[in-house]
């Protein structure tokens, strides 16, 4: 091509660089400096022989490439485009990174209580969305700094992490439909296990119960019912607060009535939550769990329900509206004040699998009312949280009787060294089945419920345990931990009737446990549990229980 075309290459190269120039501009420019070429070309060629016949061959050919090129235009647009894309959701899972970093700086344990959730052992507090799940309990983060050996081995896991994440990045993504990030984790829960006594639940035992007159005082199985799956969203700043939600599931809602049912558990809702989360403050609205209990121990062979439940450790999935705010009282020093609105559980069961009737709580006519103050500190760089809250529900059980139930609450977290962890947590209540307390036993009645002459009275009655976790290594922990849940004996003989979903009347229960916990990685778990079992009747007689746990888990 002679000096003459190189104003039409100049206009092809303006057009791929600013994306401006259509191509029917494109295609005038290219007539434009070809006429002038035939103009020009008797005078320097002379006696060409087809000068017309040579032009048309070499616009068709120009068109052809200036085509091309535009494709190939659209198509780079495109990329920058998905590139464009995946820059925001890389820069917003940067932006709840470096939250979360500052939240664990100015206070470890309390920013692990908050950061269980995703599937806390059981979850507690689960309200705070974490970067990456995480499977221990709130409260259980040892005070001391991490390790030199914990930081390096943190580090490796993390860049074998981003090396994973660069391969699949030519992979198709699952996207949320409102083009916000969304994600997808859970745990895959495998339960090998073995009992000694009869026990109320196989896989997962709380209370120790007399023998059948033609079971074995001893069994042996395995199950997966307590996997869990877990989606959250992240969506856009409002007023100032990171939009978030979250909800959660397992196959712990149930058997379906099928021969071999046990091995196919029925799918269970957990939690749901929305989120408004500002610097200091937070908005919750949706199903979490008791914010007045926010610890639970350590356990793996418990995660379908919390350990320690009906032994002294509060807890229940509730729909409620909370809000927190956090107050910086010095550098090593900060209170947290919660307060809200729950709905109003009376422990009652379901009378239909379909239709939602009232509970003798929601028939009060009004919610149940929570609140919570907590100080976290730092001493001698030890690490501590303590917490008080209380609660009040009103229940309505016909013909105009009316009961208040209520309960106030004590939680501490401590570490005791480098090694060393101390939680625990204690209730004082009444009618407290709907919450967990009182090992399910809420009322009492001295006559049928239909007499307007029964009298209804909330049962009374208190609990609490303690753990300690031993931590010589990041990658493994033992723990060791005792709980009693104590209705009172006194009460239990004096009314003829008690609702529970029990035979009879329980006025003790208590449960020890050690387990063993090593992570091989990060993502994979492996767990050795002994728990001790010993529940009492109100009329004395007791019976005990032995259960050997054999955990192995997959988070994902």
């Amino acid at each position: 091509m002679d000096s003459n075309m190189f104003p039409l290459e100049v206009a092809v190269q303006f057009s791929v660089c600013r994306n401006s120039v259509s191509i029917p501009l494109l295609g005038m420019l290219l007539v434009s400096s070809v006429c002038s070429t035939r103009a020009q070309g008797p005078q320097k060629q002379g006696s060409a022989a087809h000068p017309s016949s040579g032009a048309s061959s070499e616009v068709r050919a120009m068109t052809e490439s200036i085509r091309a090129l535009d494709a190939q235009v659209q198509t780079l647009v495109a990329q920058i485009s998905d590139m464009k894309s995946e820059q925001q959701r890389a820069l917003q899972e940067a932006r709840n990174l470096r939250h979360e970093l500052e939240a664990l700086k100015a206070h470890p344990i309390a920013a692990e209580a908050r950061a269980q959730s995703t599937y806390a052992l059981p979850e507690r507090a689960e309200s705070a969305p974490a970067a990456h799940p995480t499977f221990f309990p709130a409260g259980q983060t040892l005070a001391a700094d991490p390790t030199v050996v914990e930081k390096l081995t943190k580090l490796e896991e993390n860049q074998q992490f981003i090396d994973e994440k660069v391969a699949v990045q030519e992979q198709s993504k699952v996207e949320s439909g409102s083009r916000y990030h969304a994600r997808l984790s859970g745990i895959v829960l495998f339960n090998l296990y073995g009992n000694h006594g009869n026990v109320d639940n196989q896989d997962f035992p709380q209370v120790a119960i007399p023998a059948g007159l033609v079971e074995s005082n001893h069994a042996m199985g395995a199950s997966l019912r307590q996997s869990q799956v877990g989606f959250e969203v992240f969506g856009p700043d409002i007023a100032g607060a990171r939009t978030s939600a979250n909800v959660r599931f397992d196959f712990a809602g149930g058997f379906p009535n099928v021969p071999n049912g046990t091995g196919s558990g029925q799918v269970r809702l957990r939690t749901g939550t929305m989120r408004l989360d500002w610097k200091k403050a937070s908005l919750i609205a949706g199903q979490d769990t008791l914010f007045i209990a926010p610890l639970t121990p350590t356990s793996i062979a418990s995660l379908a329900i919390p350990a320690m439940s009906y032994a002294g450790n509060l807890w229940s999935w509730i729909p409620q509206v909370r809000v927190e705010h956090r107050f910086v009282v010095s550098e090593n020093s900060d209170f947290t004040l919660q307060g809200g609105i729950l709905d109003s559980f009376s422990g009652d069961t379901p009378t239909s699998s379909y239709g939602r009737d009232p509970s003798w709580g929601e028939q009060s006519g009004q919610p149940a009312y929570a609140a919570r103050v907590a100080w976290t500190g730092r001493t001698r760089g030890q690490q501590w949280t303590i917490g008080t809250a209380g609660l009040y529900a009103r229940q309505f059980w016909g013909f105009g009787r009316n009961l208040d139930s209520w309960t106030s609450t004590l939680d501490l977290s401590l570490g005791l060294g480098r090694f060393f962890g101390f939680t625990g947590a204690f209730y004082r209540g009444r009618a407290l089945g709907g919450f967990g307390g009182g090992i399910g036993q809420s009322v009492l009645f001295s006559g049928s419920l239909v007499d307007p002459a029964t009298r209804v009275r909330g049962l009374n009655s208190m609990g609490g345990w303690t753990q300690l976790k031993f931590k010589p290594t990041p990658k493994f922990e033992m723990n060791a931990a005792f709980g009693q849940d104590n209705p009172f004996a006194s009460e239990l003989r004096a009314s003829p009737i008690v609702p529970s979903e029990y035979s009879e009347a329980l006025s003790r229960n208590q449960i020890w446990f050690t387990n063993f916990i090593y992570r091989a990685r990060s993502n994979v778990l492996l767990s050795l549990e002994f728990r001790r079992i010993k529940t009492t009747e109100a009329e004395g007689d007791g019976y005990a229980a032995h259960h050997l746990n054999l955990a192995v888990g997959y988070i994902f």
